[in-house]
């Protein structure tokens, strides 16, 4: 007997050969498109953002097409709270948040999950890239388009009732698919950067929440060599868009080292300065084999992988990087992979 499935459908090409794959596969399934804002554009912007009335309209065609039941749900209260406030939130105290990750966890496998398994469905399926095998998580075979990173905060619990159809495709087969359906997104540009930030401009949207408040932009030494306008605008690693007034004596490009909020202070340095190899996390959550052969962590979406050792300590989690990484963020989160397995997540509290 078939599952009954609730497909979120954003209205792009993956969610919709996802559901298209479900439904074809014998299961009972209702798409349902996420109203995650309360005053949604009419048209994208680009190919920026997902939650727009052209989205939802397209995820709509979508479902006549493969010939489910379609709904939509209006999530843009706790949508606004749990994810775009948080942004701000973690912004304002000197971190770099992941809202996509946020969103993940917080929306689509705690609100639309739980609501879900309330009206009798089993499982939730999304476009997700990524693969999950008896309730294992790990990369899409299309390491490119791979989202195993921004799932990796998933308890076992919420794994058990996802289910990720497109893991054993490459974008380029799912676009392909699209067309032979007849699905009318097989052509539609992916959404990218932040879904709430139309225009791509993060430190605008920041300072029209936070305000400006001028600081200074200072060296190791902790001399100032320039100004801002608010420390919330910056992230450690960034290169561009740093107000110097005077450049560094060796003439090489100075990167943000770190971001200190009470006093609203920027450093600066070279970018040897930001190489790490320990990560002090908080919290994990486990959701893998416990196995520690062939272990690495991914600390950004689409980010580099390090060969690692880990050691879990009361409240959280230290990891040694066996090579350093550069522009390891406060807020983003760890993830920790054997082989091409998750094993599990936690938000990086500080590096050195």
């Amino acid at each position: 007997m078939g599952l009954r499935v609730l497909a979120a459908m954003s209205g792009g090409v993956d969610s919709a050969v996802a559901a298209a794959r479900i439904a074809e596969a014998g299961h009972d399934v209702t798409g349902v498109h996420l109203a995650l804002s309360a005053n949604p554009q009419s048209h994208r912007t680009g190919a920026r953002g997902c939650c727009t009335v052209e989205d939802s309209r397209d995820a709509r065609r979508a479902a006549d097409v493969i010939g489910i039941p379609f709904y939509i749900w209006d999530m843009a209260e706790r949508f606004q709270r749990d994810v775009v406030e948080d942004f701000v939130a973690e912004y304002a105290a000197g971190r770099t948040p992941n809202p996509c990750l946020r969103c993940n966890e917080k929306i689509k496998f705690a609100a639309v999950l739980d609501r879900a398994l309330a009206l009798g469905f089993d499982a939730v399926a999304t476009g997700h890239h990524a693969k999950l095998v008896d309730g294992v998580l790990s990369r899409s075979v299309d390491q490119g388009k791979d989202q195993s990173y921004v799932l990796g905060v998933l308890t076992r619990q919420q794994l058990g009732h996802a289910l990720f159809p497109l893991g054993d495709s490459t974008k380029a087969e799912v676009r392909e698919e699209a067309a032979r359906r007849g699905l009318t997104v097989a052509d539609k540009p992916d959404s990218h950067d932040i879904c709430f930030i139309a225009d791509g401009d993060t430190r605008g949207f920041l300072a029209e929440r936070l305000g400006s408040a001028q600081g200074p932009i200072v060296d190791q030494s902790g001399e100032v060599v320039g100004s801002h306008s608010g420390a919330h605008g910056f992230t450690v690693g960034q290169r561009k868009g740093l107000r110097i007034d005077r450049p560094a004596p060796d003439g090489r490009p100075r990167y943000v080292l770190s971001i200190e909020p009470v006093s609203n202070t920027v450093t600066v340095g070279p970018r040897s300065a930001l190489q790490v190899s320990t990560i002090v996390c908080g919290t994990p959550v486990w959701n893998g084999p416990s196995g520690r052969d062939d272990l690495t962590v991914q600390l950004r979406a689409h980010g580099e992988v390090y060969p690692c050792r880990f050691e879990e300590r009361v409240g959280g989690l230290s990891i040694e990087l066996d090579r350093p990484a550069t522009g390891v963020a406060a807020g983003q989160a760890a993830v920790l992979y054997s082989g091409a397995t998750v094993i599990g997540s936690a938000t990086i509290v500080s590096a050195s």
